[in-house]
C-alpha cells in the first residue's frame, strides 16, 4: 500500500458568455471599456475575420508546409490583434508586455522573402479569377479579407489613432503573399 497522497483535479467553469458586454460596450486589453463600435474594436475585428479566413484556407490546403505557414501567421494574428485592442494610452504598457511576440520588421521581411521565392516559381498570366479550386478560392477570399483589414488599420492611423507602420506593412506583405498561394493551389 502507497503513502502518496492522491491527486485532486480541480476543474473550473468559466463560460464564455460574460454578459458584460450586453450593454454594447467591450474591453480594450488593459480593461478601458468602450462602445462595440469603437474604430480600435472594428479594426482587431477585421484581423479576426481575416484569421478565420486563413484558417479555411489551411484546412483546404494540400500542402503541409503552407498549411504550418498560415498557422504560423494566424498566430502572429493573435497577437496583432492583441495590439490593435489596446489604447492609446496603453501602447508603451503593451509593449513592455508583449513588445517580443508584436509584429516585426523580421516578420515583414520573413514574408518579402516568401512573396519573392514564390513570384519565381508563379508565370503571371493577366488577371486570375478565384474558383479554380476550392482552395484557390479560399486563398482569394483571405487576400481580399486582408485587403479590408489593411484598409481598416490605415483609417485607424489615419484618425489620430497609434498604429505602428509595422502593422501596415505586415498585411500588405501578407495579401501579396496570399495572392501568390492562391495561384500554387490553381489546377492551370
Amino acid at each position: 500500500m502507497s503513502n502518496s497522497t492522491p491527486t485532486v483535479t480541480v476543474i473550473i467553469h468559466m463560460s464564455i458568455a460574460t454578459k458584460r458586454g450586453d450593454d454594447g460596450t467591450t474591453a480594450l486589453l488593459f480593461n478601458k471599456r468602450v462602445p462595440k463600435t469603437h474604430p480600435r474594436v472594428m479594426t482587431y475585428g477585421r484581423i479576426d475575420e481575416l484569421t478565420s479566413a486563413i484558417g479555411l484556407c489551411r484546412a483546404h490546403s494540400d500542402q503541409p508546409a503552407t498549411k504550418e505557414l498560415l498557422l504560423s501567421v494566424q498566430k502572429q494574428l493573435i497577437n496583432y490583434m492583441g495590439e490593435l485592442a489596446t489604447d492609446d494610452a496603453d501602447q508603451a504598457r503593451y509593449l513592455e508586455k508583449y513588445g517580443d511576440q508584436a509584429i516585426s520588421k523580421a516578420m515583414i521581411d520573413h514574408l518579402t522573402d516568401l512573396v519573392t521565392e514564390k513570384e519565381k516559381d508563379i508565370q503571371f498570366k493577366g488577371w486570375s479569377f478565384p474558383g479554380d479550386t476550392l482552395a484557390d478560392a479560399f486563398f482569394d477570399s483571405a487576400r481580399t479579407t486582408c485587403r479590408r483589414a489593411e484598409r481598416g488599420v490605415v483609417a485607424l492611423k489615419e484618425s489620430g489613432a497609434t498604429v505602428r507602420l509595422e502593422l501596415v506593412q505586415y498585411l500588405n506583405r501578407l495579401a501579396d503573399l496570399l495572392w501568390l498561394l492562391g495561384r500554387e493551389h490553381t489546377d492551370s
